[in-house]
């Protein structure tokens, strides 16, 4: 028995697993919410025109909510921001998983204050989407429809009323098509990590330097599609958050990227090519045990 296969057995084991995990993290609600590819922020939508609303001679409809908002408010700004997107039916976050999204809202506040610091707010998660293959997270389209379930089918429009950036519209699409390149190279990684697990569980029975090269390659491949699935949503989190937040400040939208979700796909690729460079020192050993045998025979005769 090859008892030195059992160490990429387990690597290759875990890998399978959290790959597994980045695949279906948040596909249902209270399992993994908080391992989002990258979440938006919407707590603060609408603050700029809050802010500006007794200064503005705007008549769109979002104004007009917010000024009724703001008459039975009072002064307080932090708690109008607050009012405004509830009553909107805007919800404080919506978080982008590979498959689907979740939606909440920050409790006990959204905003930091004198009674509540940033460490004591924390996310309640109220609902997430069907699981999709291939799915398109639109924020834009889903904010648009919660504003029309709300207060109204055209009384308030997103683009319009709050001056959508079109940046942020075009990184959405292209973000769309970087998630559905991911998602493919997912489910083709873990076809090859379970290929890899199943090879390296037989040569635990079967020495030989074949077996060893042939769990190399295969261990390679499911460690080369991986990485370049990783890499893609790594830059989904990153840039789509960095133009997010260039972009998205104005209109009160920001974006945080998903580093609980990196580390867990970047430590399954990790796990792959530890595996795969056991496998090639098991390949060099077997070749130094075959070469060495013929001297050893020879020096007997």
């Amino acid at each position: 028995m090859r008892f030195s296969a059992l160490i990429p057995v387990v690597f290759i084991t875990a890998s399978f697993i959290l790959a597994f995990l980045c695949l279906f993290a948040g596909s249902k609600q209270g399992f993994l919410e908080d391992y989002a590819v990258i979440t938006w922020n919407t707590s603060r939508i609408g603050y700029d025109v809050l802010d500006n609303s007794d200064s503005s001679s705007s008549s769109s409809g979002l104004t007009s909510i917010i000024d009724n908002i703001g008459d039975e408010i009072g002064d307080s700004i932090e708690g109008a921001i607050n009012d405004v997107a509830q009553d909107l039916g805007i919800h404080d976050f919506y978080s982008a998983h590979l498959m689907n999204y979740c939606e909440g809202f920050y409790t006990p506040a959204a905003i930091p204050n004198a009674t509540v610091s940033k460490s004591d707010i924390h996310k309640n998660v109220t609902a997430c989407s069907n699981r999709t293959a291939m799915y398109n997270f639109d924020p834009q389209q889903i904010i648009q429809k919660e504003l029309n379930n709300s207060v109204g089918s055209g009384v308030v429009n997103l683009v319009n009323d709050l001056n959508w950036p079109e940046d942020i519209t075009n990184g959405i699409r292209a973000l769309q098509v970087a998630a559905k390149a991911a998602f493919v190279l997912y489910c083709i990684a873990i076809g090859f990590i379970g290929v890899a697990l199943i090879l390296a569980v037989v040569s635990i029975f079967f020495e030989g330097r074949l077996s060893a090269l042939l769990n190399m390659l295969v261990d390679w491949l499911a460690f080369l599609v991986l990485g370049i699935a990783s890499a893609i949503a790594t830059a989904i989190a990153v840039k789509g958050a960095s133009v997010i937040n260039k972009y998205g400040d104005d209109i009160g939208v920001s974006a945080q990227q998903g580093n609980k979700f990196m580390i867990l796909t970047w430590v399954a690729t990790g796990l792959l090519l530890l595996a795969s460079i056991v496998w090639c020192f098991d390949c060099i050993a077997g070749r130094r045990r075959r070469v060495a045998e013929p001297k050893y025979n020879h020096s007997r005769y």
